[in-house]
């Protein structure tokens, strides 16, 4: 099959034919039709200090994806032979004391598809059952279905205290955060404002429907809050960039009692003033990945409910490309001034 490949501790992919991956008792093998380019892609391609630290090379990297169901193992299910599906692309132990505990996505032994094991960025790929999301809406197109792990991170994010008539401001205007609009709009949230420096990024923002679309290059969350008619500060923040100067930003422009959701991983150490986090009585949570998997049930619930959120989450996908064109789609997603780069692998079908 053909594979982008990461033969090595090395910068690059290399496009190649690599074995058909086996599938094991309890696995399932997927013909991979889209797979979404992530942040953490660009990370292995660039073979970063981050990279060297965490990937197993050689390795096939991608874990965002669509595809069809085209083989089962002897001990699997409920997963059928041409399903389309999704992945989880984080695989647990099932033993330690939050799995047991039905946390699942707090697994302390987790192992990440693309990172730790082989990914999607190939013609096959295969995860256990207990990962595989059939889709069984037939709106959901293999653009859109490349995209849901992204959309659990935004929906997780969003979610994670009630929105209804809350002032909301993201910060970071990346595919996350745009989808992050769609979803506070949809869970009932007042006003909403996004912080970005990208002008286009901004304007994708603007039209999905966002309040407000702030350029934090050149104005300041204060004056937002004027031009929104705010009069005590953001109810909830979503923190989608790990920026070193948003946080600190959103924490002096929150209301006393307000919650902050935080995705974005930072890349230094940040200084923020935790006086002010104490006597605000603000809550700051982390949040990584998806709730396993309750998000994955409220994101197809949402997604086949409200055409106005299928449509506006879809138009976050900006560029499609053959996967024979994977250079051009990594430099297009690196240059940061789009949405979701996906690409389409039936080109080699």
């Amino acid at each position: 099959m053909k594979a982008l490949y990461k033969s090595g501790a090395h910068a690059g992919f290399e496009l190649v034919d690599r074995p058909e991956p086996t599938t094991g008792v309890r696995e399932v093998k997927i013909k991979v039709a889209t797979t979404g380019l992530c942040g953490t892609d660009l990370h292995i391609q660039a073979w970063d200090a981050w990279a060297a630290a965490t990937i197993n090379a050689p390795l096939i990297a991608g874990h965002e994806f669509y595809g069809e169901v085209v083989e089962v193992g002897a001990d699997v299910h409920d997963i059928k032979v041409g399903e389309k599906v999704s992945g989880e692309g984080h695989v647990v132990c099932g033993m330690c004391r939050n799995c047991r505990a039905g946390r699942r996505h707090m697994c302390i032994n987790t192992i990440s598809v693309g990172v730790q094991r082989d990914g999607a960025f190939a013609e096959y790929v295969v995860i256990p059952e207990s990962n595989v999301w059939v889709h069984h809406d037939p709106s959901i197109t293999p653009e859109l279905g490349a995209i849901f792990d992204p959309l659990g991170n935004a929906v997780h994010t969003a979610l994670s205290f009630g929105l209804v008539g809350e002032d909301v401001l993201i910060t970071g205007a990346g595919p996350i955060g745009l989808m992050a609009v769609a979803v506070a709009r949809h869970a009932g949230a007042r006003k909403i404002a996004i912080t970005d420096v990208s002008e286009p990024r901004l304007a994708m923002a603007a039209a999905m429907g966002v309040d407000l679309a702030v350029n934090v290059a050149t104005t300041r969350l204060k004056e937002a809050q004027l031009h929104l008619g705010m009069r005590e500060g953001f109810d909830i923040g979503l923190e989608m960039s790990g920026h070193p100067t948003a946080l600190p930003e959103m924490i002096d422009n929150m209301n006393h009692g307000g919650r902050i959701a935080m995705l974005g991983l930072p890349s230094q150490s940040i200084d923020i003033n935790w006086g002010k986090v104490v006597t605000h009585m603000l809550t700051l949570k982390g949040i990584y990945g998806r709730e396993m998997f309750e998000t994955w049930y409220a994101m197809s619930a949402m997604l086949s409910s409200n055409p106005v959120l299928r449509k506006a989450v879809a138009s976050v996908v900006t560029d499609v490309l053959p996967a024979t064109e994977w250079e051009q789609a990594f430099e297009i997603a690196k240059s940061g001034s789009g949405g979701k780069v996906v690409l389409d692998w039936s080109v080699f079908s």
